[in-house]
């Protein structure tokens, strides 16, 4: 880099600015050392005293001495700033990555030698360990410096990176922490001024001659240009040294690697769809805030290479050319990008010159065809400011308005609430004295502390309470939900992180009042008010402020707090949608996607409204007030049962603690709004209805044995007869809950006769799913049984499927009642049917235990089944297996038996002959059948069965002969096919 214009004077002829110099300088002599000191460190941060630094020579040598001293930064905090890039480690550990950690750690060591500063440039060599194995490094460091700033650096590491090596801040850190230690000397022209021309002569050669084989040619080329008379070189007067500093025209700025940070952001943005590539560059985005919170004029100069990086992202080019919108990643960095350029334009320390500069280079960016719109999306084509539309075992509805703000301060791409905010709340923020990359300092990440700070001409303001007063405003505006998931979503995201902010903020009395304020401002806001009586039908929805506001203000004034929250309860969108206290679809629902295409964020919003109407329950524990009041609102404006549902959950865990009493009056809100529940989703069954059931029933045990019994005489408005049946009654009376009862026995067989109620209706409505547990409840109650048992036999006659009535009739051989068991299989008999091909039917195993117990009961029920068997059953191994099962002992010897027979009853005689023939007769029915269409892999198959068909003729007396013509009548009407007919010779003759 070529040194500037003021380099190049030193040593020349004195002329009227140096005299001056020369007066000035005498007007320094005299003065006391501490006198000294303060004006050369004047000199060295601003250049107060002009003439002293045009010209070291007129000014005495203590004085140059002090100015070069003093002119070298004397805080940590700017040379931490540019040797990381803010990273924050774990909690605990400090990162050994971070070139400042690794250059304290360097100094600490004591790597850090032969320190020279000879004007304003320092330098000296810095040693660091090499690997195991290999010897250590030495490298040698440079740094120009000028009025308290390093303008340049050097190092042999040639380690290229955004920011200061860590070498370089060893040796920044060791001038800082040791500078008397440093030697010290003036800039090289001064001494100079001070040799003869022999001396001058002597000092040439020897340099000279150390550093021939580098310096040679030049000295040359610069002897030659010196030696001719009309050469450029002695058309100027003095020469350059880059020891002396900069004048006090030149820039004057901390050195900033432009050409490195332009190509880490354009590696970093081709790598954008990693997640480490946004961490680094949110991360270089937090070193421009940095700067810019320093007042550090690179700030703006570090935006600017990364803004025109980020123009020619080749990705930008492509999405324009598809007409596709941007990643989501990228979309948050140009949003913080954006951000960033208000707060740099916004700033007040900047000098018009300066705002004139970025507002031409905004423009000439806004004016490329790749620079991407708002939005983020080619194809958007920008919102509509107008109102949508609406119809006319819905109009005239309260709540319904024309906004006045479409376009809303929060979630706005340029983020203006957010950037106000924390410039005021910035300028109120109490310095912190350590660093946090420091080894000693706490690694805990403590909290920001503020302070009230005056306004110029307002002291009765503070930017302070500025900033809450700010931050609500815009939160609480009126304003319609932008289009576009990724707007929507930035409108959440810019909520969240202004609460979180505030949330950090201590309130004083000073801030309660400006919260109570604002409150009452924006309940009595109108239209321009989200808070206010009329809304618009898609406005944003405030749930989200008001829970902070709620929270804020309960300690100090209840009342206002709970106005502001339950006017905050209200969802226009779904209030002219839906009645109150009717479900909707949930949003990833087609039906909802269809009503509401533009909502793309209404589960998250509906989440958030019931927050708030959590923690209005919660504080309202032990004040039956305003637990109505909320309760009402509750009522009117969530739709959302699973939403409801844990509402009821929250209140009831709230209103019983471990330790304490339960409340009574929140129970019964958490009961009401679990009814509310119950009724919403009783025709839109859920997954959950059986969690909510059981949790309904346990609510109800908590309050007492009257709302129990409640929630059972009405329950045909809040359950299904199954749940009725098999939870209901079944939990409501179950030991333990009979415990926690703790009631009477009258009040116990109030509660038992309740249930039994309960499920008998329960059975009268669906026998189906309900007798059985109908029975099993009523057991021990003999009349409420026998009715139970009348509604199964009379939904026999009306339906009931055989698979229900073979349940309840194994159900009552288990109790002890074959008779009643065998009279309900009778009745799932008549209405089975089990064809010729259907070996393994779902009933097959019924069948033949409905077999088994009438055989067990006696002849007459054996006999009385047989025809029903008959009847029903087509399946000829099936009625062989029958037939020989109760050949083989006599009826009525099973275990549930009580009468005897003599014998055995014989296949050939009654009742079992008429079974027989029917076997018989279901043999060869089905042989035919299956010889229609057999193919000769199933020939075995068929062998087989012919088998088991013989085993049955033989148990007729007849039955060789009958089974003989069987054989002779499927070989004549079967003889074309030979080979299967080959094979029933070769078997059966």
């Amino acid at each position: 880099m070529d040194p500037p214009a003021a380099k190049r004077s030193r040593g020349g002829p004195a002329g009227p600015e140096e005299r001056d110099a020369g007066a000035g300088a005498a007007r320094v002599r005299g003065r006391p050392e501490a006198l000294l000191d303060l004006s050369a460190k004047r000199v060295a941060e601003s250049w107060a005293f002009e003439q002293v630094e045009e010209r070291f020579s007129r000014v005495p040598e203590p004085v140059q001495k002090r100015i070069v001293f003093w002119s070298f930064p004397r805080s940590e905090r700017e040379i931490c700033m540019y040797s990381s890039l803010g990273y924050q480690p774990p909690e605990g550990e400090h990162d050994a990555r971070v070139p400042f950690t690794r250059g304290l750690h360097l100094l600490q060591s004591g790597a850090v030698d032969r320190v020279l500063q000879v004007g304003f440039h320092l330098s000296g060599n810095v040693r660091e360990p090499g690997s195991p194995g290999e010897p250590e490094h030495l490298y040698h460091v440079s740094i120009s410096f000028d009025r308290c700033k390093i303008t340049s650096v050097s190092c042999g590491c040639d380690n290229r990176d955004l920011f200061y090596c860590a070498h370089v801040v060893a040796l920044s850190l060791h001038r800082i922490r040791h500078a008397r230690q440093v030697e010290l000397r003036l800039p090289i022209s001064e001494t100079l001024s001070q040799m003869n021309r022999d001396q001058l002569q002597k000092f040439v050669q020897y340099l000279i001659s150390a550093h021939h084989t580098e310096v040679l040619p030049t000295a040359q080329r610069l002897a030659d240009e010196i030696l001719l008379l009309g050469s450029e070189i002695n058309l100027v007067h003095g020469a350059p040294d880059p020891t002396a500093g900069a004048g006090i025209e030149d820039a004057n700025c901390w050195h900033l690697d432009e050409e490195q940070i332009q190509e880490q952001v354009k590696q970093l943005l081709s790598n954008g769809g990693y997640y480490g590539a946004s961490q680094q560059l949110r991360s270089m985005f937090s070193k421009v805030r940095e700067m810019l919170r320093m007042r550090d004029c690179n700030g703006a100069r570090m935006l600017i290479l990364m803004t025109e990086q980020f123009l020619q992202d080749p990705r930008l080019a492509l999405w324009r050319q598809q007409g596709a919108g941007m990643t989501d990643k990228c979309r948050q960095l140009w949003d913080e990008l954006g951000a960033l350029w208000v707060c740099v334009v916004l700033s007040p320390h900047c000098k018009p010159e300066e705002r004139a500069g970025w507002l031409q280079l905004l423009c000439k960016w806004d004016k490329l065809e790749v620079c991407p719109l708002e939005e983020g999306n080619y194809a958007f084509d920008g919102p509509s400011l107008q109102p949508t539309l609406a119809p006319s075992s819905e109009l005239l509805q309260k709540g319904s308005t024309c906004i006045t703000n479409t376009e809303g301060w929060v979630g706005h791409p340029l983020d203006p609430i957010g950037c106000l905010c924390r410039a005021l709340l910035e300028a109120c923020r109490l310095e912190e004295e350590t660093l946090s990359l420091y080894p000693d300092a706490s690694p805990e990440k403590r909290k920001v502390a503020y302070q009230h700070v005056p306004v110029p001409g307002s002291p009765s303001e503070s930017y302070f309470a500025l900033a809450l007063e700010v931050a609500l405003l815009g939160l609480g505006q009126q304003r319609a939900l932008p289009e576009g998931l990724y707007a929507q979503d930035k409108v959440v995201r810019n909520e969240e992180q202004l609460l979180a902010l505030l949330e950090e903020l201590e309130l004083d009395e000073r801030l309660v009042q400006v919260l109570r304020k604002q409150a009452e401002l924006l309940l009595e806001g109108g239209p321009f008010s989200g808070f206010g009586e009329v809304l618009f039908r898609e406005s944003v929805p405030m749930h989200t402020c008001a829970r902070y506001l709620f929270t804020a203000l309960l300690p100090h004034d209840p009342n206002l707090a709970y106005r502001l929250a339950l006017r905050a309860m209200r969802l226009p969108v779904l209030e002219t949608a839906f009645p109150a206290g009717e479900p909707h679809p949930s949003p990833l629902d087609s039906i909802m996607s269809n009503r509401f295409p533009r909502w793309f964020i209404l589960g998250h919003l509906e989440t958030r409204q019931c927050e708030l109407a959590s923690a209005m329950l919660t504080a309202a524990k032990g004040d039956p007030k305003w637990l109505h009041a909320v309760l009402g609102s509750i009522q009117q404006n969530i739709h959302s049962p699973a939403l409801l549902f844990k509402l009821a959950q929250d209140a009831c865990k709230t209103a019983t603690p471990a330790s304490a009493p339960p409340d009574t009056t929140l129970l019964g809100i958490a009961l009401e709004l679990g009814l509310q529940v119950m009724r919403m989703t009783l025709n839109t069954m859920t997954w959950r209805r059986r969690e909510m059931v059981r949790w309904l029933v346990s609510c109800a045990t908590e309050i007492g044995p009257q709302a129990l019994m409640n929630i059972m005489q009405n329950w045909y408005s809040l359950f299904t007869p199954v749940e009725a049946a098999t939870i209901v009654a079944v939990t409501g009376t179950t030991h333990a809950t009979l415990l926690r009862l703790q009631v009477d026995g009258p009040r116990r067989e109030e509660l038992w006769a309740c249930a039994r109620t309960l499920a008998l209706q329960c059975a009268m409505k669906d026998p189906q799913n309900c007798a059985l547990p109908a029975l099993t409840l009523c057991e021990k109650n003999h009349a409420a049984f026998e009715a139970a048992y009348q509604i199964v036999l009379d939904a026999a006659a009306g339906g009931l499927g055989h698979a229900h009535l073979f349940t309840v009739a194994r159900y009552m051989e288990h109790r002890g009642l074959p008779l009643r068991a065998y009279k309900l299989a009778t009745l799932a008999l008549a209405q089975l049917s089990i064809a010729f091909n259907q070996d393994s039917h779902p009933a097959v195993n019924d069948v033949l235990w409905a077999c088994s117990l009438s055989h067990s009961l006696g002849r007459h029920e054996l006999s009385a089944i047989v025809p029903l068997i008959i009847r029903s059953v087509h399946c000829a191994p099936m009625l062989s297996d029958i037939l020989r099962r109760w050949t083989l002992s006599a009826p009525g010897l099973g275990p549930l038996g009580a009468r005897r027979a003599a014998k055995p009853l014989g296949a050939d005689r009654a009742p079992l002959c008429q079974l027989l023939e029917a076997a018989v007769s279901a043999y060869i029915t089905t042989s035919h059948s299956r010889l229609t269409h057999i193919s000769p892999r199933h020939y075995g198959d068929f062998i087989e069965f012919l088998g088991k068909a013989r085993e049955t003729f033989l148990l007729a007396p007849d039955g060789h002969l009958q089974f003989t013509q069987f054989l002779e009548n499927l070989k004549q009407t079967y003889k074309g096919k030979k080979k299967l007919m080959l094979l029933v010779r070769e078997r059966f003759g």
